[in-house]
């Protein structure tokens, strides 16, 4: 694992899931809302956006957590693994929960993100129907030379953690 691409619902544990790993394999560590925001949230232009991550992917290690399904084939055809966080919704909004109480919202320097709208809370609810097909479409076309770990439960994610930590590949 050199180039690892982290993508899943809101609340999934993309960005907790990034951070160990890039400590645990000393990679560094970019999140997409730090990308796709400025400092006082407010969405960066597309082109300025596709363009850092172009920037990212084109060095030789690196890991990227976040959802923008937009500018998945640009790290999907760099990446040599492909963790797609499949939770259930509820889990997903646990996650935020947590989160939320861990947090108290805004943006944080671990590269949390927690701002909570209806819209984002439908997305999440919708993710497994909506989104998750892209997802498989993008990986299918983008990413089938990559190493793909799929997980759909919290022990799942802890088994491929586990795993990577003893030297281990599998879930």
């Amino acid at each position: 694992m050199r180039r690892v691409a982290i993508v899943g619902a809101g609340g999934a544990g993309k960005t907790v899931l990034a951070n160990h790993l890039g400590a645990r394999l000393g990679l560094p560590v970019t999140h997409l809302d730090d990308l796709r925001y400025d400092a006082a949230w407010d969405v960066v232009p597309e082109p300025e956006f596709v363009a850092a991550q172009r920037a990212v992917v084109t060095r030789d290690r690196w890991i990227i957590d976040g959802n923008s399904t937009a500018s998945m084939p640009i790290r999907f055809a760099a990446a040599d693994t492909i963790i797609f966080l499949d939770l259930p919704p509820l889990v997903c909004l646990w996650g935020i929960a947590l989160r939320r109480l861990r947090y108290r919202g805004g943006r944080h320097s671990d590269g949390v993100h927690d701002r909570i709208t209806l819209a984002f809370l439908r997305y999440v609810l919708g993710f497994r129907r909506r989104h998750a097909p892209t997802v498989r479409a993008h990986i299918a076309a983008h990413g089938e030379h990559a190493e793909l770990f799929e997980v759909t439960s919290r022990r799942q994610v802890n088994q491929l953690i586990t795993g990577l930590d003893s030297g281990g590949r599998d879930v």
